[in-house]
């Protein structure tokens, strides 16, 4: 390996410039050339490629987003925007390409290497913690903390008022951020889409507070919640329990901005690490992630078609402390 490339793809998420250092300073401590892509597979499309050094890095292990920046690029998705990518990548001299983001970003690295032979490794990067092979993703943690801090400032508002809540936060069609924000924040009700009957849970959980006089909730709704959306859901709501005054309120994309946490620098850093090695050691068509605080590998097909499992112990833990 002589020169690796880094991008981002997808969504953007707190910790990507920290894993994008840490992928440009490995390269350099192995004594290979780092080079850096600007907006994702459409930089490598254009030949947006840049050779970098430590100096390109700095200061930003402590800033969220991307400063490659990320775009969608519907030409990559075909064969032909494929193999022009290809051709620049190798007239760049590129050995290996490092891509940062989550599973439609490891599609691309794995045709990148099914078809023109070009080793990937993937590093994921995505709030919403949906990625196979890997207990954390990388800004998953700042924007967990990011939801459990506007909800328990909307507690407040919640409790002077008499108000129901009903908070969206995100996670495409995984629960992870709504069930452990839920949790922390101290949610009277959680609603994930892996689970079929949240939404019946709910009335009836609304329906024991009416009779107990609480004349305050807050509920915490994944935005993949299979309810036709929690504007619909709120309109229900008054209409089952005229007694409440409904308020909805959806977290949106404030969750995928913000300096990242110790957290997602740290396994940022870690996973940044672990991708340059593999290209080194000759492994790619991998993901790099971490399970049990071990740095481990998966097979991008593998990352792709499964998903992580929502841990039933935790779902129980939410069932008893929302009582």
């Amino acid at each position: 390996m002589k020169k690796i490339g880094v991008l981002t793809s997808g969504g953007d998420a707190p910790g990507m410039n920290a894993a994008i250092r840490s992928v440009v300073r490995s390269c350099i401590y192995f004594g290979v050339q780092p080079v850096v892509i600007h907006e994702g597979y459409k930089g490598l499309i254009e030949n947006n490629l840049e050779e970098a050094n430590a100096r390109s890095v700095a200061n930003i292990i402590n800033q969220g987003g991307t400063f490659l920046k990320s775009a969608r690029c519907a030409e990559f998705r075909t064969p032909e925007g494929r193999a022009k990518a290809f051709e620049n990548a190798k007239a760049a001299g590129l050995d290996g390409l490092v891509v940062i983001g989550g599973d439609g970003s490891f599609t691309g690295a794995m045709l990148m290497e099914e078809e023109h032979g070009l080793p990937c490794v993937g590093v994921p990067g995505t709030i919403d913690n949906d990625i196979f092979g890997t207990d954390f993703t990388i800004g998953y943690d700042t924007a967990l903390n990011t939801a459990v801090e506007a909800i328990d400032k909307i507690r407040d508002t919640a409790t002077s008022h008499n108000r129901l809540f009903l908070i969206e936060v995100m996670g495409r069609d995984a629960g992870f951020i709504a069930l452990n924000s839920g949790i922390a924040a101290g949610a009277e009700e959680i609603l994930i889409p892996e689970e079929d009957h949240s939404v019946e849970k709910l009335m009836d959980c609304l329906e024991n507070s009416s009779r107990a006089g609480k004349t305050s909730s807050i509920v915490v709704v994944s935005e993949g919640e299979k309810i036709g959306g929690v504007v619909e859901l709120g309109r229900a709501v008054e209409e089952s329990f005229p007694e409440y005054e409904v308020k909805v309120t959806v977290l949106g994309h404030i969750q995928r901005g913000g300096k990242p946490t110790c957290a997602d620098r740290v396994l940022a850093s870690r996973l940044g690490v672990a991708a340059v090695e593999k290209l080194i050691e000759g492994v790619s068509g991998v993901m790099v992630g971490i399970r049990d605080q071990t740095v481990v590998t998966t097979p991008l097909k593998e990352a792709i078609s499964k998903h992580n499992a929502i841990d039933d112990v935790l779902l129980r833990v939410a069932d008893i402390v929302t009582v």
